[in-house]
């Protein structure tokens, strides 16, 4: 797969707010600008590969204008803290928006995952 952007960083502590969203997310800082918004991809983390949905943009639903990088790595679990990571990221499914409420913003990305999850698996 061709991506689009690829940034490499260290994982840092965020919010919890995914975690506590049931989307617990690697967090690096991001060097570079990329347009904002969810997009496929994967996340290498020790040599192994994991796909993922990313998030590069402002926690809009929060009132939040910090640009941040928060990647969700399907079928992983453990702590990534402090851990070197790369995140490619192949297509742009959407931009980011701000949902009137959580619950809203939760739907969406449970719909998101499904997306992004059959457009890797497709694609590979």
């Amino acid at each position: 797969m061709q991506e689009l952007y690829k940034i490499t960083g260290v994982v840092v502590h965020g919010e919890n707010r995914g975690k506590s969203l049931g989307f617990p997310t690697a967090n690096i800082r991001l060097g570079v600008k990329i347009p904002e918004g969810i997009y496929a991809g994967s996340v290498a983390v020790n040599g192994k590969i994991y796909y993922a949905a990313s998030f590069i943009g402002s926690a809009k639903t929060f009132q939040q204008t910090d640009i941040k990088l928060e990647s969700y790595l399907f079928d992983f679990s453990g702590d990534l803290y402090g851990k070197s990571i790369i995140v490619r990221l192949y297509k742009k499914i959407r931009d980011n928006k701000e949902f009137a409420s959580v619950e809203e913003l939760v739907a969406r990305m449970h719909k998101d995952t499904e997306e992004i999850r059959e457009f890797l698996v497709k694609n590979q």
